[in-house]
């Protein structure tokens, strides 16, 4: 199944995504996932709704998010670093979540801030020492992730916590689907519409049944929780009013846009004084 989380007047609901006509579509609501506990389910009857027409929420509550470092090589040579010669991994704030088409905010004290399109994956139930054997048994589905990150900031602090933690540095969505396996799926992020970076799953240095038990014999991973994988080799920077894709093969397009810390972005300036022309001729 796939679902996706989304706003109604009886409050956020989640909701069913089947494809109908070629396009996706929410088709009726249903039970919260464990984590949600303040979720009141409304039952009743509700018309389809495009997913492309609907402001869509972060699909998880999240105890935590935790990620893994350069798990492509290619990225970890762009970067100027050695290939890992074990799973690396560090956290991002569950505050950090940004829902599909949210504003990705450019932190003032940071002058570069980049994109990194990973596959991310969302926890079904408790997970401590799993085998990998009986890890991806532990996963509820997946989702596109963007680990925008503030790479000066990474740099010079030596730890991550801080360029990774952001308000906003985690978009996530559209929607977690568990139609989908991990092992070979194709990543692609656009900026502008321009393609930065491709990759496949099939290409970690460290697969997904080998990096849920490390973190497992870690911490507890709690349903909910989310791991993002790694990126593939392209990371570049944003700058105010780009538009940045993460397209996953049977997962859709996460769609962001980037917008300055404290003031508002050319496209809000001329979107503002657009609305204000019409209101004048009214």
């Amino acid at each position: 199944m796939r679902y996706c989380k989304f706003p109604t007047s009886d409050g956020p609901q989640y909701g069913e995504v089947q494809t109908q006509g070629g396009e996706d579509v929410i088709v009726r609501r249903i039970p919260p996932p464990e984590e949600d506990h303040a979720y009141i389910l409304r039952e009743q009857e509700m018309q389809p709704i495009p997913l492309e027409e609907a402001h869509l929420l972060p699909p998880v509550n999240p105890s935590k998010i935790v990620c893994v470092g350069r798990n492509y090589r290619e990225h970890a040579k762009e970067l100027g670093n050695e290939v890992p010669a074990d799973i690396l991994i560090f956290l991002k704030p569950s505050s950090s979540l940004l829902a599909p088409e949210g504003k990705i905010v450019m932190p003032q004290i940071s002058e570069r801030v980049d994109f990194e399109g990973e596959l991310a994956v969302v926890i079904g139930k408790r997970c401590r020492n799993a085998t990998e054997s009986e890890a991806l048994a532990f996963v509820r589905g997946y989702s596109c992730a963007n680990d925008v990150t503030a790479r000066d900031l990474q740099k010079s602090d030596g730890q991550w916590t801080r360029g990774k933690g952001f308000d906003t540095f985690c978009p996530l969505g559209p929607f977690v689907s568990d139609e989908v396996s991990p092992e070979a799926l194709d990543l692609e992020t656009r900026v502008n519409g321009q393609v930065r970076q491709k990759g496949n799953t099939r290409d970690f240095i460290f697969p997904l049944p080998a990096v849920i038990r490390y973190i497992s014999r870690v911490m507890t991973l709690l349903p909910g929780d989310l791991i993002l994988t790694g990126t593939p080799a392209g990371v570049g920077p944003l700058k105010p009013d780009d538009r940045v894709e993460v397209s996953i093969s049977g997962l859709a397009t996460l769609t962001n846009f980037v917008v300055p810390e404290g003031r508002w972005s050319t496209s809000e300036i001329k979107k503002t004084l657009a609305a204000l022309g019409e209101s004048k001729r009214q």
